[in-house]
Parts: structure tokens; sequence; C-alpha cells
């Protein structure tokens, strides 16, 4: 948690921002997506690209755009997922705010003049991050909806614990700005996840006690799509290596009124598990239908007991099902998630 609690000089703080943006693969974004950053009303003191071993034309363009424009600095690492990438974009990088920006996503002119503004008001340097609303777009940077969080009608900015581990946080790397301090004292990115690794942050950074601020204007457009990183077997995988991260950290913590794990966390990711089966069953993907079924085997262990045995029984009984006509028409998910609506929320806490 910050200690220091002296306020600083306005004039001696260092307000300087490296924006990172991490590439794989990404030929047919990233020029859009840099472009957005040059275009920036309050451009950033350093501008780093980290190639992580893209196979396509996408470090090329990076170079053409460099010979264009000396901010933009190409980084090239052997592949290791987007955290790694960004950590080493901190590495090689020195101001003191970080702006993540990922390769299909874009800023709009007044992001990070807006983003700065909570630091520049900071006296005691609390303030861990300040991030934004944001439009969702599709592949081509066409709006979708505006002010997509304003929509979802969750917590910004973030205040409470539970809310955090009861469900998704909302905050994209996109959309925020990092005080390097805060971001190194947590450690950065978990370097095992490629998908939750943004809410892993977000949440260590808000656990370990660092401020939040939030802008409700969107700033940024992030661009989500089949075949985006956010539908990936990679995500999936993360997913539960969070999940296990999420027990490990908060179920032996003998402070709360009520067990974290089996009234918080295990709902949460019960309700994305039933997302999967729907989405199998739309995909037609019997691999991704398999998969999620195994998956709730180790989300089930850790419900509430009497809710535990009924969804096992139940789980028990269609496990064997062949994925057919009628699985695909979704009945599956409804009938092994859909009588127990309790599990759907958060249980109170």
């Amino acid at each position: 948690m910050p200690t220091d609690l002296t306020p600083s000089d306005p004039s001696s703080r260092d307000l300087s921002i490296v924006a990172i943006i991490p590439l794989y693969n990404g030929a047919e974004f990233i020029e859009r997506s840099v472009r957005t950053v040059l275009a920036q009303t309050l451009l950033p003191d350093e501008f780093l690209v980290v190639d992580d071993g893209s196979t396509d034309e996408g470090a090329a363009i990076v170079e053409r755009l460099a010979a264009e424009f000396p901010l933009v600095r190409l980084v090239r690492k052997e592949n290791g997922g987007q955290s790694s990438a960004r950590n080493l974009g901190v590495r090689e990088s020195r101001s003191a705010l970080i702006a993540l920006l990922d390769q299909d996503d874009g800023w709009h002119p007044d992001h990070l003049e807006e983003l700065r503004k909570p630091f520049e008001a900071d006296r005691l340097e609390r303030l861990g991050w300040v991030y934004s609303d944001l439009d969702h777009c599709d592949r081509h940077a066409r709006l979708k909806t505006r002010e997509l969080l304003s929509k979802l009608h969750h917590e910004h900015p973030k205040t409470r614990l539970a809310e955090a581990l009861a469900d998704d946080m909302f905050i994209l790397p996109s959309s925020s700005l990092i005080r390097r301090r805060a971001f190194e004292a947590v450690g950065g990115f978990d370097e095992r996840l490629s998908g939750y690794e943004d809410d892993d942050l977000f949440l260590r950074l808000f656990h370990a006690g660092w401020r939040n601020e939030f802008v409700p204007k969107a700033l940024s457009f992030w661009c989500i799509y089949p075949g985006s990183t956010s539908f990936t077997p990679r995500m999936a995988r993360s997913r539960l290596i969070y999940m296990r991260k999420l027990v490990e950290t908060f179920g032996a913590d003998e402070s709360w009124d009520t067990n974290p794990v089996s009234h918080l966390i295990a709902p949460r990711f019960l309700r994305l598990l039933r997302g999967e089966l729907d989405r199998a069953a739309r995909t037609d993907n019997e691999a991704l239908h398999r998969q999620t079924l195994a998956d709730l085997d180790e989300v089930l262990p850790l419900l509430p007991p009497n809710h535990r045995r009924k969804m096992q029984m139940l789980l028990a009984t269609k496990r064997n099902m062949r994925f057919n006509r009628w699985t695909r028409q979704n009945n599956v998910a409804r009938f092994i998630l859909g009588p127990w609506r309790l599990l759907m929320r958060p249980f109170r806490i």
C-alpha cells in the first residue's frame, strides 16, 4: 500500500507518459492504432510498439511508420503473450505514467489529455490509475455502442473489493492510464495470463490500496469481434488460471463474514461458463462444449454445499449427452444451469 503522505510540489512532479502497444500478427490493425496515438492533443513522451514474435507484416508496417515519425520505437521479442509484451514495454521505458493500447483498439484525440488531468490534481500521489468509458466498435472501428460502460450499470470508479471479485471489473488497458510506481509495486502483469490479465492487474492495484478515478466519457474505442483475443481457447485457459489465483488469494482470508470463494468467486465463473455453453451451441462447437463441461468440474466444488450437490447431480445426468441438434439449440445450457437462477448472480455478502 502506498505510504508516502507528503504532498509533492506540482512543479516537480513527473507526469511524462509512455504509450505502449503490444503487437502480435496485427498487420490488419496496427497502422490504425498507431495513428490514433500520433493524433493525440497531448502527445506521449515515449511511444513503444512491442512486437511479440509476429509472423505477418505488422512489424514492417511499424518500421515504416517509425521512419516517418521518430517518436515511434519498435521493440522486438520472442512470442510470450500480451502480458509479457506489455511488461517489456514498461521495462524499456522511463515515463511516470503508462498508457496501454491494444493493437486492434484506438484512442480518441483527447484520450491522454483527459486521463492525465486527475494525476495533475493528485497532490499526495496515491492515485494508481485513471480510466474512462469507451465506445464499442466492430473490427473496422465502426461504432456499435457509444459509451458502453454507462449501459452496463457497474460501479465506477471501483470502491468495493466484493464487487471486483464477483464480476468483471470492466477496466480495459486501452482505456486506462497507470502510475508506473503503482504498476511496479504490484509486479506488473501476470505473464501466465492471456486473458483476465487486466482484471488481475487492476484488482491487485485496488487491493494494495491505490486509488482509482473514472472519467465518464468515451476516450477510446474497443473493437470486439469473432477471432479477437476475447474469443480464443487461450482466453478460456487463462480464465481458470485466474480463478485459481483468486481462490488461493482470498480462500484463506478470515476477515470476511461469509466465504468469498463460494459466495462471490465461484458464482462469477459459473456465469462465465454458462456463456461458454451458450456460445458452443450457437457456433456448433463440440470441442468447446466438452471443454466447458470439464471446466465446470473445477468450479462446482467451490459452490455452497446445497447448490453444489444439486448442480453436480444435474451435470452428471447430462455429461455423456451427444452434441446433437438438441444441444445446439441451446437447451443443454438452460437445463444444466437454468433452475438455479440464484447462482447466476453474486450472493449477498
